[in-house]
């Protein structure tokens, strides 16, 4: 749990952190009110900067409405982990750059963060250390009244051993942070059930939406992306494309443009709904709502690092993120204590007066 605090500290700041140290070609300033670039171009400028290269998706960036991604990998079949993000003028469709990103330091920690760059077995250790944690936070809270009965809430005794204060430190900010350990905690576990809940979304909804179409193949000549997209924007008023998945991607079916579109408020534009168009004949053939388990993954992520209500909401993450280091770094030091050889924590606690015993003992 240190180690997911730590590295989650410069995550709540990564979009910061990579402006600072990674230069990138502004796209062109335009005047408000600007149509965007036709899609079909944008792609096909794209594609002309990747040779030997396929399309995967097609991404708006959320931070930057002037901007775009194409993820282009070496075969539709590729893992898309390993593909390679062009970044491309919304409203120009001309070429902007193409960073790696697998060697900046956000990504790195990321990485330590999700799964300690051991894929899906790294989640699900991290997935059951977070439960783990809730389950410590519930213990917590169980033991925290009992154990403060002699004591005012808040209460530092600074005249006391260093280990009494290490343990009024601990305390204190422990019941402080409750509500945002669980919730952060939580949302963290869901988190790492990412690649599952895909698995099972593809297995279960998307199945059923493209079932009829199961046995066809890529087509060898696609529809008109632009149109795809205007259909589906029309099919579902009031979202906006987020993100379009190609025929033969892990998002849709070997037939299907799968066009996912985003809410404008704050909270719905977290969630997805999926538009399926036919890649031959540009027309609609399915639209569904998300399931509540994959609403609840898209909610749980901006959740987790605070990055849904801007600036202010950042700076306290990250405070409440550095006081949960000082309760995890100061329960390392008191359990350490406790195992020294010859050393008890409650014994020295004990020590102190007969009427703190109580709160020794928890």
């Amino acid at each position: 749990m240190l180690l997911l605090c730590i590295t989650g500290l410069p995550l709540i700041f990564h979009h910061e952190i990579d402006d600072l140290l990674h230069a990138e070609v502004k796209p062109a300033e335009v005047a408000p009110g600007t149509p965007m670039a036709d899609l079909d171009k944008l792609l096909a400028n794209a594609m002309a900067k990747s040779p030997g290269q396929v399309p995967h998706f097609l991404i708006w960036d959320r931070d930057d409405p002037n901007a775009m991604f194409v993820s282009v990998g070496p075969t539709i079949t590729a893992n898309p982990v390993n593909n390679r993000l062009v970044r491309m003028d919304a409203h120009t469709g001309d070429y902007l750059d193409s960073p790696d990103v697998t060697g900046r330091f956000t990504y790195i920690m990321l990485k330590l963060h999700t799964d300690m760059f051991a894929g899906l077995p790294g989640k699900l250790f991290l997935g059951l250390m977070g439960i783990l944690f809730c389950v410590a936070i519930i213990s917590g809270i169980v033991v925290y009244a009992p154990s403060m009965r002699k004591l005012d809430f808040g209460s530092y005794r600074s005249h006391r051993p260093r280990i009494v204060r290490w343990l009024d430190v601990h305390n204190l900010a422990g019941i402080l942070l409750v509500m945002w350990t669980v919730v952060v905690g939580f949302t963290g576990v869901i988190n790492t059930w990412a690649d599952l809940v895909l698995k099972m979304w593809q297995f279960g909804q998307l199945a059923e939406m493209t079932a009829q179409y199961k046995d066809r193949e890529v087509p060898t000549k696609l529809t008109s992306l632009n149109s795809a997209v205007e259909v589906a924007a029309h099919a579902v008023p009031g979202m906006t494309p987020s993100f379009v998945a190609f025929p033969g991607t892990i998002f849709t079916s070997k037939s299907h443009y799968a066009v996912f579109l985003r809410g404008e408020t704050p909270v719905t534009s977290r969630l997805l709904k999926p538009a399926l168009i036919d890649a031959e004949t540009g027309k609609l053939t399915d639209s569904r709502d998300m399931p509540w388990y994959v609403s609840t993954l898209f909610i749980s992520q901006p959740l987790h690092f605070g990055d849904y209500g801007g600036m202010p909401l950042k700076i306290l993450w990250a405070i409440l993120d550095v006081l949960t280091i000082i309760v995890l770094g100061t329960g390392v030091y008191l359990w350490l204590r406790r195992r020294k050889t010859g050393v008890s924590t409650v014994r020295a606690i004990a020590q102190t007066s007969a009427v703190e015993a109580p709160l020794a003992s928890s």
